[in-house]
């Protein structure tokens, strides 16, 4: 059903393109206003930063998009993206040292975020109602009993639209144009927990060493309490992508980062295993050193207000912004694009109605990675912000969340049932709630705990992380009991 002539999207990012896709069935014609100069390829541009670092697009991302644009995977497994399966073709040092190599259900296309944003504009061209603009810097909104009519450009120019989705990211000026035009500022939750990442660009050797099995390499932050270098705390990537490249990354919660190439080669031979640094020396650089700190969780309650302007949706980061360590970004604004696509789909006119029930359904779907993001961030001593816990309900949470992670991840590598309701909360497609309250996880998890105090592990782990990640197979060992 047509519901107006004209809708505009704010922002031509991954978010913004999601949303062309969701607007496109129900509006004569989508305009899509982006301020950078989109490259026809896979590049790099200044409204995007955070392209430099790796992006994990996770499944339940894959399914919404692929929603919206039909034949999406396959175009960017076409164009490079890597398939793969993580618990088979990834290294991980977990805990004490090596988890065990075995398959599982979940896979993940691997790729840069360059390349996804490419093969969504590819995707956006062959939709005939929808025109990209680019180079436009929009300075407003227009509105009139209640509801937002127009936008206005840096030029004077202007365009009346029907229906207007905000898609500008964390830095969006929206709530003050409202605020401006008599709308109350939305409340703000943040909880900065001082993230900054640093990543680099490598091309990897034509002829892969017989030891490296593996495609990706993931190192967790050490669990160990006593004394130990700063770099044991840091999260690190040898992260995969198109064209036999990859991205090397590390982030802390914290702690200072090397934004230098001297200092970035140096600091990867103190982290957890010398796999990584050697792993560097293998490949030959490809890019500088990009850092970034802008990382904090940001939920702008538009769902609270009790008069929203009517005919204007949020999505992605402009509504909620998340830590980037949790890779929930695309998958949330992606989603939210399918949400509004199914509620454009059932409406009969954009009305106050339309707008509370659309809102109400999009708090339920970002609560989910919200509290994921929560869980971790509260326990940590730098986190600052709304969300900020009293300092003895930091402490319980940093002494429970790590021992809570470890038996589940534990039991997940032992016990199908868990390993899969695990990666659907990984994914997005299951809150950590869910999973706590299914019987037949809680029997898993209590099984398994009494299996490891006998020192019963059907699956070993803990292999020694100065050596190479053992390449057995260890798929039969995995409990198949449902």
């Amino acid at each position: 059903m047509r519901l107006g002539n004209t809708a505009v999207v704010l922002g031509g990012s991954a978010a913004g393109l999601c949303a062309a896709g969701a607007l496109a069935p129900h509006f004569g014609r989508v305009l899509v206003l982006e301020r950078d100069e989109l490259p026809e390829g896979a590049e790099h541009r200044r409204g995007v930063p955070q392209s430099k670092h790796p992006h994990f697009l996770l499944n339940s991302g894959r399914r919404a998009i692929g929603a919206l644009f039909p034949g999406f995977e396959d175009d960017l497994i076409a164009a490079g993206g890597l398939l793969l399966m993580p618990s088979m073709d990834a290294a991980y040092l977990d805990g004490p040292g090596w988890s065990a190599r075995k398959r599982s259900a979940m896979t993940m296309v691997y790729g840069s975020r360059i390349l996804i944003e490419r093969v969504l504009r590819d995707k956006v061209r062959q939709l005939a109602n929808v025109d990209v603009r680019e180079g436009v810097a929009v300075r407003g909104l227009t509105t009139a009993d209640g509801k937002v009519t127009g936008v206005g450009f840096a030029d004077g120019e202007h365009v009346d639209a029907d229906f207007v989705v905000d898609a500008m990211g964390r830095g969006s000026p929206v709530s003050g144009w409202l605020a401006a035009a008599g709308w109350p500022e939305p409340e703000v939750q943040t909880l900065d927990a001082k993230v900054t990442y640093t990543s680099r660009w490598y091309d990897l050797p034509a002829e892969r060493p017989a030891s490296w099995w593996w495609r990706h390499l993931v190192i967790m932050p050490t669990p160990d309490k006593g004394e130990h270098p700063a770099e044991h705390e840091f999260l690190v990537n040898f992260f995969p992508i198109e064209g036999n490249r990859v991205i090397a990354c590390m982030g802390s919660w914290g702690l200072e980062m090397p934004s230098t190439t001297d200092a970035f080669v140096e600091t990867a031979r103190r982290v957890r295993t010398p796999l990584f640094a050697d792993a560097m020396d293998r490949c030959a650089p490809a890019s500088p050193v990009h850092l970034t700190r802008s990382t904090g969780n940001k939920w702008r309650r538009y769902d609270r207000l009790r008069r929203r302007p009517r005919g204007l949706v949020f999505v992605g980061d402009s509504i909620c912004a998340f830590n980037p360590f949790y890779a929930q970004g695309i998958s949330s604004a992606s989603a939210s694009a399918l949400l509004l696509r199914e509620h454009l789909s059932r409406a009969e006119r954009l009305d106050e109605r339309f707008s509370a029930r659309f809102f109400a359904a999009q708090r339920g779907l970002l609560r989910v990675p919200w509290r994921l993001a929560m869980a971790r961030d509260q326990g940590y001593a730098c986190a600052v912000g709304t969300e900020q816990l009293p300092e003895w309900r930091r402490r319980l949470v940093a002494a429970v969340s790590a021992p809570a992670f470890s038996l589940v991840v534990g039991a997940a590598r032992e016990d199908a049932v868990v390993d899969e309701h695990f990666a659907k909360v990984f994914n997005l497609d299951e809150s950590l709630g869910q999973m706590l309250r299914t019987p037949r996880v809680l029997a898993g998890l209590v099984r398994y705990r009494v299996r490891a105090a006998l020192g019963r592990h059907r699956v070993p782990f803990g292999f020694d992380p100065q050596a190479e990640p053992p390449a057995t197979d260890y798929s039969t060992a995995t409990a198949t009991a449902r």
